[in-house]
């Protein structure tokens, strides 16, 4: 329903475009150079929740005290092509962690492998012009851009009480709507967050994701570079049963620090 209301706004919205700003918008993109931005990052997030596997039930408590002791491998990047005034990006990370739990008098071994793959495109619908350059040579801003995208994830779990074990593999595929921000600080300075929600019931019963950076610019092999740190939350509630009629859960909300860099080619 949400999903729905908000896909009929976005067509009323595109429709009642004066053809003045669509001529406008034409002029606009081909002045524009297109770029390639890379961003390699780790993000170090503890994961607290719960999960349901073939009967198990298992609490998810992983704090980032621990992470490194529990964290099996991890791979994240993020993509993105851009002219400026609108773009598209790819962000994918793959996670491994374990850790066992007490329950009564025995103990649960709990493995999971967790890949999440999202790909959108945004827009900017605001741009304010903060005055000076930064150190790249551009014109300090604010801007609003508006942003959707799909979010697939994929889990790989593994639960071992000793007498019993289980393995359950399930993925699910979220739609979701957001709104990314941006404003230099200062020439070097920058700061920047996202927020978006999703899944509506079609893969997930609910998806929130949200992460604010603090960036710094620079060179790096010639280069624009900005190096960033910041904090990003991932919460997502999923549930099915599998084949034996058990029900599968995932109710589980990760945050953690990131630290990463953002190249641009």
């Amino acid at each position: 329903m949400f999903y729905n209301i908000v896909l009929a706004a976005g067509l009323t919205l595109a429709l009642s475009l004066p053809a003045s700003a669509e001529d406008q918008a034409t002029d606009l993109l081909a002045d524009r150079e297109w770029s390639i931005i890379v961003s390699p990052y780790v993000w170090a997030a503890s994961l607290d929740g719960d999960a349901s596997l073939a009967g198990l039930d298992s609490n998810v408590d992983i704090p980032f005290s621990d992470i490194f002791k529990h964290l099996d491998l991890a791979a994240m990047g993020n993509v993105e092509v851009t002219n400026g005034l609108f773009g598209f990006y790819f962000d994918g990370q793959y996670v491994q962690t374990s850790q066992d739990e007490d329950l009564a008098d025995f103990e649960v071994g709990l493995k999971i492998k967790t890949t999440i793959l999202a790909a959108g495109a945004y827009y900017r619908v605001y741009d304010l012009a903060l005055g000076g350059d930064t150190v790249f040579g551009e014109p300090r801003h604010f801007t609003v851009e508006p942003t959707v995208g799909i979010r697939w994830t994929k889990l790989e779990a593994h639960a071992d009480a000793g007498f019993t074990s289980a393995n359950k593999s399930a993925d699910w595929l979220d739609p979701f709507v957001g709104m990314r921000l941006s404003t230099d600080l200062s020439d070097r300075w920058n700061l920047a967050g996202e927020a978006d929600i999703g899944g509506f019931d079609i893969g997930s019963k609910l998806a929130v994701n949200a992460q604010a950076y603090l960036g710094y610019r620079t060179y790096m092999f010639n280069h624009p570079t900005i190096l960033r740190v910041g904090y990003r939350v991932l919460s997502q509630d999923y549930e099915t049963d599998d084949f034996t009629g058990n029900k599968f859960r995932w109710d589980v909300t990760q945050h953690g620090p990131v630290l990463g860099f953002s190249m641009r080619f």
